[in-house]
């Protein structure tokens, strides 16, 4: 796991849901969030870095993601394409809890 972020996160406790290729849709709590990726909960989890998966935020999305790392159920991915400003603003000002 590594430090280095492209842009800063905000922690936030949001729901969401993911889908690997294979597999169910799975309900995650999201933890924090960038434009650029999210950190989210899974105690379960599966997931290997290099993996793609999709993700909505809340209702928002479906937004492709690729796995960066994987820690005791916490997963950290990186969006391929940078959350739009004011859908990142809509997530972190008014559906974080």
């Amino acid at each position: 796991m590594t430090d280095a972020r492209i842009t800063d996160r905000h922690p936030l406790e949001v729901w969401g849901s993911y889908k690997a290729a294979t597999g169910p849709r799975r309900e995650i709590p999201i933890k924090d969030l960038s434009e650029t990726g999210c950190r989210f909960f899974d105690k379960f989890s599966s997931l290997q870095p290099g993996m793609e998966i999709t993700m909505r935020i809340e209702t928002i999305g479906p937004f492709v993601a690729t796995v960066r790392w994987q820690d005791s159920g916490y997963v950290g991915v990186e969006f391929q394409q940078r959350l739009y400003g004011p859908t990142f603003d809509h997530i972190r000002l008014r559906l974080a809890r």
